[in-house]
């Protein structure tokens, strides 16, 4: 089943590559939509694809790559929408 979600992540997630980890990750899982540091200390991201790869994403996205600590992860499941072709970092 097709789904989207709008995630973010809080904790120690600016400066340890984790726009780079996210976008690598969502490229093996087939997902689009896109990634991007807000202005708090937080990562934004929104995935569409299969729900289950979404799920997954979300669970590598709780450990982060080395060097980031998150604290908090917020998700929004919504509908798919079909507007992205690729996966970005905005």
């Amino acid at each position: 089943m097709k789904a989207r979600a709008q995630v973010t992540l809080y904790g120690n997630v600016k400066g340890v590559f984790f726009r780079s980890f996210i976008r690598s990750q969502a490229k093996l899982l087939s997902l689009r939509g896109w990634v991007r540091n807000t202005k708090t200390d937080s990562v934004e991201a929104v995935f569409e694809g299969d729900k289950d790869q979404i799920q997954e994403m979300i669970d590598s996205c709780q450990e982060g790559p080395p060097g980031a600590r998150v604290g908090d992860v917020k998700v929004e499941w919504g509908d798919y929408s079909g507007n992205f072709a690729t996966f970005d970092i905005r």
